[in-house]
């Protein structure tokens, strides 16, 4: 046995409540090892009762990457003070795993010392659901690019022709009425939750660089557009997630502007982070986002900045009623500012989905105190190493979403947003060098894996985008332009998604046979099943 591939941590993605009465328990072996046969069960009990009365329970092999194998079970508890040890078996011969590693036999009466445990699950460390994401299927919208609706506003500020491909500064027009407009078509297709890209007062196309966060932008429309729309959108079973951009402003702000003013002397000084005691925007002595001297970057270290972000995310909540924050570039902000935001929104509106941009291995953030998901980057890239580049057969695909699930804790898979592409990606269509069952199959994953799909504007229409701006291009809403097989899969598809329990509470097993991608969905005894024979091609065994 590679006693070296062995890991398990207490309190942790490898040990969780997902109530007050159910923990899941995982152990990391090396993948030979499982494969050859490993045995693992868990011998557990109550922490004061551990020397005398214990109780044993298989715990099967679930998943598997590409170097180890992943054993996991799920117990019901009567007692919250959880103890226990793992018991392993290699060709016979018995092996116990605590705190003291592999061992070839274990003392009960020593327990106290090197038991693994939980030894209080307390509720409000139970990291809850945000029921309604399970069922849900997201639709991103890049707003200046969907719809107009607004006829009578000033258009002065549009300055390209709806449909031409766009340039970094494009204003093409569309705007909080056009998603107004659109509602019953996004409810034809079975979209259940919008998010939408920043819509506060900014200069740009994009809104990411913003001067007022209590201010709709007005080439975007008014608060009372917002509040219209997510009063008809709620009408319809659509939520509204809103674009959360706390990690940096606009250098038009009024608080950066005060501090160009007066430097250290400014009340606002310390919102931002600055190399000396003045302001030098040619020389750029302030952090910015990325390299973007219009966009500095705000100090959420600093409590006023802490203060002033938290009442914008209570504030939306309480004016317009909105489901719920994207957080822009969320992993580059403060744990600390994560953890009181996430309190603040929560206490609001406990069904307030939290979702973080993080295009990586985000398991700091998501441990129950801060994020409930993120934009599930990790999912894209495998999508475009087996459908797009084809360097990944069913055997890697298999293993890479196997290791993606084993990065976070159940219930933060069921949140997570799984794209496979945004505003900030080519598009996925473009990627696949226009190949509609690519794409078809491709959201037929989407639907099956475990957490929310999240479908960009357009890729209902197969819409086709480079990199940015041009995967930011407008909608076309001409009817005789659009594959109306394709739409139809589509909606199949995410009918599916929206009305199968399975693909909401089902356990999954993710497997490969005869190069062939095979995810499987169960529950009480009843199974759905994806079988993708090709990047091409699948089929759905019910």
């Amino acid at each position: 046995m590679n006693k070296h591939a062995l890991l398990h941590n207490p309190e942790s993605r490898y040990c969780f409540a997902t109530a007050i009465d159910e923990v899941v328990i995982r152990l990391r072996t090396a993948r030979e090892d499982a494969e050859a046969g490993l045995k693992v069960r868990i011998i557990y009990g109550v922490k004061y009762d551990y020397q005398k009365e214990r109780f044993t329970a298989e715990v099967p092999l679930k998943y598997k990457d590409e170097l180890f194998a992943y054993y996991e079970v799920k117990l019901k508890i009567d007692d919250v003070r959880f103890v226990y040890i793992f018991q392993l078996e290699e060709k016979g011969k018995i092996f116990y795993y605590s705190e003291d590693g592999l061992t070839d036999d274990y003392k009960y009466e020593d327990c106290f010392y090197n038991f693994f445990q939980l030894p209080y699950i307390n509720s409000n460390d139970v990291m809850p659901m945000v029921d309604w994401m399970r069922s849900a299927v997201f639709y991103q919208i890049f707003v200046d690019r969907f719809c107009i609706g607004d006829e009578d506003k000033d258009m002065s500020y549009i300055d390209m022709k709806w449909g031409d491909k766009p340039t970094p500064k494009n204003h093409a027009g569309g705007d909080l009425r056009g998603i107004i407009k659109k509602l019953d078509y996004l409810k034809d297709l079975g979209i259940s939750a919008i998010y939408l890209t920043p819509i506060f007062e900014s200069d740009s196309n994009h809104k990411y660089d913003i001067k007022d966060y209590k201010k709709i932008d007005p080439q975007f429309g008014t608060t009372d557009d917002l509040i219209e729309l997510v009063r008809k959108a709620h009408e319809r079973g659509i939520r509204i997630v809103l674009d959360a951009v706390f990690n940096h402003c606009s250098k038009e702000m009024e608080q950066f502007q005060d501090v160009i003013k007066n430097g250290s002397k400014s009340p606002y000084y310390n919102w931002f982070i600055i190399d000396g005691d003045k302001l030098n925007t040619k020389k750029r002595n302030y952090e910015c986002f990325a390299y973007c001297d219009y966009m500095p970057k705000l100090n959420t270290a600093c409590p006023g900045v802490q203060e002033f972000l938290l009442d914008i995310a209570t504030y939306w909540i309480d004016v317009a009623d909105i489901d719920g924050w994207r957080l822009d570039v969320a992993d580059e902000v403060s744990h600390d500012f994560w953890r009181s935001f996430r309190k603040a929104v929560k206490d609001k509106k406990s069904e307030a989905v939290i979702i973080g941009e993080n295009w990586h291995d985000a398991y700091p953030a998501l441990m129950g105190d801060q994020q409930d998901g993120i934009m599930n980057y990790a999912y894209t890239k495998a999508c475009l190493d087996y459908f797009a580049r084809e360097c990944s057969d069913a055997e890697a695909m298999s293993d890479k979403l196997n290791g993606i699930l084993m990065r976070n804790m159940e219930q933060v898979n069921y949140m997570m947003l799984n794209l496979l592409d945004s505003h900030d990606t080519l598009r996925f269509f473009t990627e696949v060098k226009g190949n509609k069952k690519k794409l078809e199959t491709a959201l037929a994953l989407t639907m099956f894996f475990p957490g929310t799909p999240c479908m960009y504007y357009g890729t209902e229409q197969a819409m086709e985008g480079g990199y940015d701006p041009d995967c930011r291009r407008c909608f076309d809403w001409n009817e005789a332009n659009w594959d109306k097989d394709l739409l139809n899969h589509i909606k199949n598809l995410v009918s599916l998604k929206r009305h199968n329990k399975l693909l909401q509470y089902g356990d999954v097993e993710i497997t490969s046979r005869a190069n062939r991608l095979v995810v499987k969905r169960s529950s009480n005894g009843e199974s759905i099943e994806l079988e993708i024979t090709s990047p091409t091609e699948y089929r759905i065994n019910i």
